[in-house]
Formats: structure tokens, C-alpha cells, sequence
């Protein structure tokens, strides 16, 4: 083999092998920071990988909120009025965090299928919905407030 050749044929192995443990450690390093997202029906059907960190998002169901006395451990139910998971979070809840209101919560689903929360994220107000609530909501038929959603009719005066 010509030695120009040689050394060009070296030069693309060594750039295909440098470019291939680039982007394998770039994958490695997105695997660990991917957050998705499942609303409480997927969770509850099992859908949700148990002990990933993922994002899930609804509706705090009114009457759920169990505070613990001795510690800052709170108990909750999320629901996007298809199914309720129960949540477990420890720690200082967003000041607007209420029953009734759209919530992102991330953390990981155990083997009980709790979902241990270790940051919940509340809206900042009254008209605000996280896009992916929204989403799931949508995907339900009903709105924020659990009623069913009505199909626009063109005879509906505004």
C-alpha cells in the first residue's frame, strides 16, 4: 500500500472512531438528563418506567391533601380526571400549590406505584396551564375544573 494512502486511511479511522465516542458520550450523558413526560393515566397503567426520573403533570384532586404533623412529608392524588396516582413529596410546597390546581410534579414511580415527587412546580396564575397538563387534559375530554369539554358549535354565541 502506498504510504500517502496509508497515513489518509489512518487519518479517517482516527476522525470515524473520535467522532463515534463523541456522540456516544453525548447520548450517555443525555440519558441521564432526559425528563419525560406522563400524565397520571399512563402512570397508572403502568406506562411509566419505575425508577426513572420522569415529569408527570394534572390536576391535584380537592380533599387529598394529607400533611404529616412531625416532618414536611406530604401525601397527595394527581389526576387528569381519567385516573388518580398518589404522590409523596418531602419538602416546601410552591407557595400557589392548592387542591384543585394544575401541578408538574418530577421524581420517580416506586414499586408501590407511589409517585415520589422531589419537586413539584405550581402555576404562577389563574389563566396559566403547563402545556403538557393542557395536553393530557385535552387528551381526557375534560378542563381544568373536571368538567367534560364541549365541541364548538358554530350556533354558540359569544
Amino acid at each position: 500500500m502506498n504510504p500517502k494512502r496509508k497515513q489518509r486511511l489512518i487519518l479517517v479511522l482516527f476522525l470515524v472512531f473520535g467522532f463515534a465516542s463523541v456522540v456516544g458520550l453525548v447520548l450517555f450523558a443525555l440519558q441521564e438528563n432526559i425528563n419525560l413526560f406522563y400524565n397520571p393515566t399512563q402512570i397508572a397503567e403502568g406506562e411509566a418506567p419505575e425508577g426513572a426520573r420522569i415529569r408527570a403533570g394534572g390536576m391535584v384532586v380537592d380533599g387529598s391533601i394529607k400533611r404529616d404533623d412531625s416532618s414536611l412529608l406530604v401525601n397527595f392524588e394527581l389526576t387528569d380526571f381519567n385516573a388518580s396516582i398518589p404522590v409523596e413529596y418531602t419538602g416546601i410546597l410552591p407557595d400557589l400549590f392548592r387542591e384543585g390546581q394544575g401541578i408538574v410534579a418530577m421524581g420517580k414511580v416506586d414499586g408501590n406505584g407511589v409517585f415520589q415527587a422531589d419537586e413539584v412546580l405550581a402555576k404562577h396564575d389563574e389563566n396559566y396551564m403547563p402545556p403538557e397538563v393542557q395536553e393530557a387534559l385535552e387528551k381526557s375530554g375534560k378542563t381544568a375544573d373536571g368538567k367534560d369539554v364541549q365541541p364548538y358549535s358554530e350556533k354558540q354565541a359569544y
